[in-house]
């Protein structure tokens, strides 16, 4: 019987060059060859960092393509993210996967903007809380942010697969249970993959096994690390200089083939002609994922004014009060005409609320005797910056342009580099969470 989406295919696996040193595939590259494909959404699915998101999703939105974004996890080997051991898999010692039994892998795509504010959350835990080797996440944070995620099995250092290839196939039935429930039925996916690889043909027949026990679908893909075949030996540097090797060293890390590349949906219809379903399933969570950024929208803490005051009001006011403090022999007409200025284009641009905060942080920091630094980068040519206290550098005896830290004719939010004490930073950071809300 012939598939209703016979010639279609949407790559769900890939890996750009946000991967670091792994990853070699660029977002344009790979976006635009997608077009010349006809693939109607792509993935971007990075080891561990969701950091090329916005990027990605910008350039396919602007191609006409759905952007699918999510993360390779990595995930304790059912431990705690908090505990720093690694796992013996076998009996007896048996394999150890990726970073000596660490961590496992598996792939997490949003299918809502809900689960994508949820894949952005479970990848800043696993760093700050998991980290140990990579980035990991644990079952307790996939049960807390499950929402709007999609998930599946994931390659071959994925926790089903691993323990397939010990022969625990009932352990591997466990554990997909598991992730079964904590994403939803019809939510988690059995992941095949085929590049020609023993690794995977070992566990191919328990995989569709355990797909038909636990009622799992089936979606194939593709380890997409570089755009064109042709790019096969330019990744091969590229994992040369991770592993500090050479490209003639025999011994050195590398891939088996050159399969990792953006295949046409005819060739994946190919590979899995035997399991067209498979390939159909790609489409099907393609229509189901879809996201959004909320692009352009003021996410700056609302600063506390008086009764009767706005943050403009209250701005020039503090702008006033500082001039003073700064010129006790009085304001001079340069000085006066160069405030008067830059006070006209952060209101213009609105940035009050910005400076009022910057400045709140600044102080509360100095009057706690925590050290911070006089200013760096373009922010010390800001006369407004010198007069809130933000920083210590008269722009004006030093002859700096204001200009090249905000212009009114490309808006785009100020950017103040601002130094504190290392030994005492987390005070401020607590401050600032603490009195505006830990969501800003």
């Amino acid at each position: 019987m012939t598939s209703p989406n016979d010639q279609g295919f949407a790559h769900l696996h890939v890996h750009t060059d946000y991967s670091m040193l792994d990853g070699a595939a660029r977002i344009g590259e790979l976006l635009d060859t997608a077009v010349e494909m006809g693939m109607p959404a792509v993935a971007m699915t990075d080891h561990g960092n969701m950091f090329g998101a916005f990027e990605f999703y910008s350039a396919a939105k602007a191609r006409g393509i759905n952007p699918i974004i999510g993360i390779e996890a990595y995930l304790t080997p059912g431990t705690s993210r908090f505990e720093r051991r690694r796992v013996r898999w076998g009996n007896g010692g048996g394999d150890d996967v990726s970073g000596g039994g660490a961590y496992t892998h598996a792939t997490l795509l949003a299918e809502t903007t809900e689960g994508m504010h949820n894949l952005f959350r479970l990848s800043s835990l696993a760093s700050l809380e998991g980290y140990f080797y990579r980035p990991r996440m644990d079952r307790e944070l996939l049960d807390r942010y499950a929402k709007g995620i999609l998930a599946t099995t994931g390659c071959p250092s994925g926790e089903v697969q691993t323990l397939l290839r010990l022969g625990r196939y009932d352990d591997a039935v466990t554990a997909a249970a598991t992730y079964r429930d904590i994403f939803g039925a019809g939510n988690y996916f059995v992941e095949l993959m085929d590049h020609g690889l023993s690794i995977e043909h070992r566990v191919r027949e328990d995989l569709l096994r355990l797909a038909k026990q636990l009622d799992l679908p089936l979606v194939a893909t593709n380890d997409l690390h570089y755009t064109k075949r042709e790019h096969a030996q330019s990744h091969a540097a590229l994992l040369c200089v991770q592993s500090a090797s050479t490209i003639h060293d025999e011994n050195r890390f590398k891939f088996d083939g050159d399969d990792f590349y953006l295949k046409t949906p005819q060739e994946m219809r190919h590979v899995w002609r035997e399991l067209p379903g498979a390939c159909d399933n790609t489409l099907v969570i393609a229509e189901r994922c879809s996201v959004t950024f909320a692009e352009g929208r003021n996410l700056m803490p609302q600063f506390a004014v008086p009764p009767g005051e706005t943050e403009e009001t209250e701005f020039v006011k503090q702008v006033e009060s500082g001039l003073a403090a700064r010129y006790p022999s009085g304001i001079t007409a340069e000085v006066r005409e160069r405030a008067d200025y830059e006070v006209g284009v952060i209101a213009q641009m609105g940035f009050p609320g910005y400076f009022l905060v910057t400045a709140d942080c600044i102080g509360w920091a100095r009057r706690q005797g925590i050290r911070v630094g006089p200013g760096r980068g373009s922010a010390t040519g800001s006369l407004v910056s010198y007069a809130l206290g933000i920083t210590e550098l008269d722009p004006l005896e030093h002859g700096l342009l204001f200009e090249r830290f905000l212009n009114p004719e490309r808006i785009s939010m100020p950017d103040i580099d601002i130094d504190f004490d290392e030994r005492r930073r987390g005070e401020v950071l607590r401050y600032v969470s603490e009195k505006y809300g830990e969501d800003r």
